[in-house]
């Protein structure tokens, strides 16, 4: 256990590491591949990444009427704050530990189901996801490996609801919510030729929400033994209802990133 600890705590300092600033989305295939291993048998790989992904769903809160968002990544750049990005994985035989952390704060237009209640509506969502899990490789050789994982997703989501014109015109609300889901799925990559390969997972799952849901896709590129890229697409889903509180959404869009491997 306490190997497993010290790995993690490398792991998630990777994932500090590997992304500070600011990035463009709204909020992972992990970008994987074949790393040498560590004298102690370890390897590790962090990655930044980019995820140009669009917003759609329902958000709700205090009891007040459901709104609807359906804006384009480039609808959500305009308004866009802040966003971080990171994903990171330590693999030693066939266990891995993995990690996933995504932050958006921005701003959308939205829409009420009944157009009398209001001519618009602003929405402004500040997101953190944070994903650990560990894996197991039921399927390993010199071209890849595919890993049955599991693990468990922290949400932390708070919107302000801002209506204009309309019966509810100038009422503005502010709710939020944290939850924690547990997740199953599987997640792997295979190398075609010594540099090319495909990476990709997918999740399912839920707990404090109804279900949650993340697939991803990618082709990538080892450019030497400690530096990769890869681009691809991603798509991840919530529904969490509690107390009034609405977050029922879609984020999906193209992704690219660059894995670093030491």
């Amino acid at each position: 256990m306490r190997v497993i600890l010290v790995h993690a705590a490398v792991l998630c300092a990777s994932l500090a590491v590997a992304s500070s600033g600011r990035t463009a989305d709204i909020a992972p295939g992990i970008p994987e591949a074949k790393v040498v291993e560590s004298e102690s048998g370890w390897s590790y790989t962090a990655a930044p990444y980019f995820w140009a992904a669009g917003l759609s769903g329902d958000v709700a809160q205090f009891g007040l009427p459901e709104v609807h968002i359906d804006s384009s990544f480039s609808d959500l750049l305009e308004n866009l704050d802040f966003a971080f990005m990171a994903a990171g994985e330590a693999r030693y035989d066939r266990f891995s530990i993995f990690g996933d952390i995504i932050y958006t704060k921005l701003g959308a237009d939205a829409n009420t189901r009944n157009g009398i209640l209001a001519d618009s509506v602003d929405v402004t969502s500040k997101t953190f996801a944070g994903l650990l899990g560990a894996g197991y490789s039921v399927l390993e050789s010199q071209s890849g490996h595919l890993d049955i994982v599991g693990g468990v997703r922290v949400w932390s989501v708070d919107t302000t609801v801002g209506f204009n014109g309309g019966i509810l015109g100038g009422r503005e609300a502010d709710d939020g919510a944290t939850w924690v889901d547990a997740l199953a799925g599987v997640k792997g990559n295979y190398f075609f030729t010594p540099e090319i390969y495909v990476t990709g997972w997918g999740l399912v799952g839920g707990g404090g929400a109804d279900v949650d849901w993340d697939v991803s896709l990618a082709l990538g590129y080892k450019f030497t033994d400690t530096i990769s890229a890869v681009a691809g697409y991603r798509a991840l889903g919530v529904n969490y209802n509690n107390d009034g509180f609405v977050f029922d959404v879609v984020q999906q869009g193209p992704i690219i990133g660059v894995a670093f491997h030491f």
